[in-house]
């Protein structure tokens, strides 16, 4: 069984599609960041940076409970623990390659993109521009590799597409005010367009969709999604 810590939010959205594509047994537990519930002490003893998604496999290496954080790191580990979604074995140094280029690039770009556009005060203009050209530059690099191929490694649909995906699915918010937030990028479109299309999709849009997270943008969700905005607690 796997504990699977979420927020309907693009990386814990990753692993709902893996979870959902590989026909793993799983119990969703809802972490309400707005509420501040990913830094509880019990939450962070899975992992400290206190963010979500983080799992619990119960039946970890040598049959042991295990933790894994970060969504990256848990698409490997659950592809390798289940032999799905790798490739072939000689795609393996451009799977990690650009499964690590979508963590470190395209994710928090995408991220920093959105909390500039969205959530920050008004007047940054520097750092709006700078964000969300980077996150461009990171759909144009992965655009221009996506040229002749149906996916991002090798012939097949991998983990590095499942990634991909989840922060595709809020280009709109990347590219404020875009009519087409991908239609500049027509590789990486038919890229989403065939992961969106897929029949585990729509469960994974479907977990959590039971539990009433917190929607109110108040002082305590500010605090509690960027906690080293504000001084520390006496």
């Amino acid at each position: 069984m796997i504990r699977f810590y979420f927020h309907p939010t693009p990386n814990p959205a990753k692993v709902a599609l893996f979870l959902e594509e590989a026909g793993l047994p799983y119990e969703a537990v809802p972490v309400d960041t707005s509420k501040g519930e990913q830094h509880s002490p019990s939450f962070r003893a899975i992992n400290p940076n206190g963010k979500v998604p983080a799992i619990i496999d119960t039946e970890g290496p040598g049959g042991k409970e295990a933790r894994v954080f970060d969504s990256t790191a848990i698409l490997i580990y659950l592809a390798e623990k289940t032999g799905k979604f790798l490739g072939k074995p000689e795609d393996r140094p451009e799977l990690l390659s650009w499964s690590l280029f979508l963590a470190s690039g395209l994710g928090p770009f995408s991220g920093q993109a959105v909390h500039f556009q969205f959530a920050a005060p008004e007047g940054l203009d520097y750092a709006v521009n700078r964000y969300r050209r980077e996150a461009e530059r990171h759909y144009q690099v992965l655009n221009d590799h996506l040229e002749g191929k149906t996916y991002i490694v090798g012939d097949d649909y991998t983990i590095a597409d499942i990634s991909a995906w989840g922060w595709l699915d809020r280009a709109s918010r990347v590219r404020k005010g875009a009519e087409d937030p991908l239609g500049p990028y027509p590789n990486l479109k038919r890229l989403f367009q065939t992961v969106d299309a897929r029949p585990a999709v729509a469960r994974a849009r479907a977990v959590g969709k039971n539990h009433a997270f917190k929607t109110v943008n108040d002082d305590e969700t500010k605090r509690s999604l960027f906690p080293s905005n504000y001084p520390p607690a006496a």
